[in-house]
């Protein structure tokens, strides 16, 4: 609603180059590590049925799923789904991504408690996401401050999730490069660098959202605090 108030971009602007500059850095670590073939030659598909069938993972399905780096887990129904570009290929991109993955279904299996209570986040922030900025404008709008702290505390929720997501993902990126290296499917020190540069420029991804998102609510605060001031 304020998107042309030079207030605003001032501080979404390094938020937006932030994440063009981790969009990039995903893009060139899978593009790079994409082309190098595993000395074990695995596909995805073939490492994670080599992964669930050692860490006792029974019940766990996998499935395809379209489009590229499209890869993720639900745990309402136990699916582990890859994109084509993962599932067929024996890259080291595509062991990374698909260990990563593998990961948060072992979180699922033991009851991590990061990924269950960020699962117990999601219905409060998708309606927050909504809610919150709503109750912002509607605050500003009607000159009541009250209603649009309000609303700058139930949008503040996606800031709060975006950092439980951190140890959520940091730790199902561990757990991958644990099982690839404990199992003999990446075998070599140079791949083991390829999985940690995947795994790494994704997991930036996060950071930046959490920037992003602690930016946009910096801006609320102070947009309403000037107006409180008024």
């Amino acid at each position: 609603m304020y998107l042309f108030d030079p207030a605003y971009m001032i501080f979404m602007i390094p938020a937006f180059i932030l994440m063009a500059i981790t969009s990039w850095y995903v893009r060139a670590a899978y593009n790079k590590w994409s082309r190098v073939a595993a000395g074990s030659r695995f596909t995805g598909y073939e490492a994670t049925r080599r992964l669930i069938a050692s860490s006792g993972l029974h019940g766990l399905q996998i499935q395809g799923t379209p489009g590229e780096m499209t890869d993720h887990y639900d745990p309402r129904n136990k699916t582990l789904f890859l994109s084509q570009g993962v599932a067929n290929s024996a890259s080291v991109a595509a062991l990374a991504i698909a260990a990563h993955e593998l990961g948060h279904a072992q979180q699922d299996a033991e009851e991590y408690f990061p990924l269950k209570f960020r699962g117990a986040l999601v219905p409060m922030v998708n309606i927050g996401s909504y809610l919150g900025w709503i109750l912002i404008l509607i605050g500003l709008f009607l000159q009541m401050t009250q209603v649009a702290w309000l609303g700058v505390l139930i949008f503040s929720g996606g800031a709060f999730f975006a950092l439980v997501t951190l140890p959520v993902e940091f730790d199902a990126s561990a757990r991958a490069r644990r099982m690839l290296s404990e199992s003999g499917i990446i075998q070599s020190d140079a791949e083991m660098r390829g999985v940690s540069n995947v795994l790494n420029a994704a997991a930036l991804t996060y950071v930046a959202g959490l920037v992003t998102a602690i930016l946009q609510l910096l801006y609320y605060v102070t947009l309403i605090s000037g107006r409180s001031r008024d």
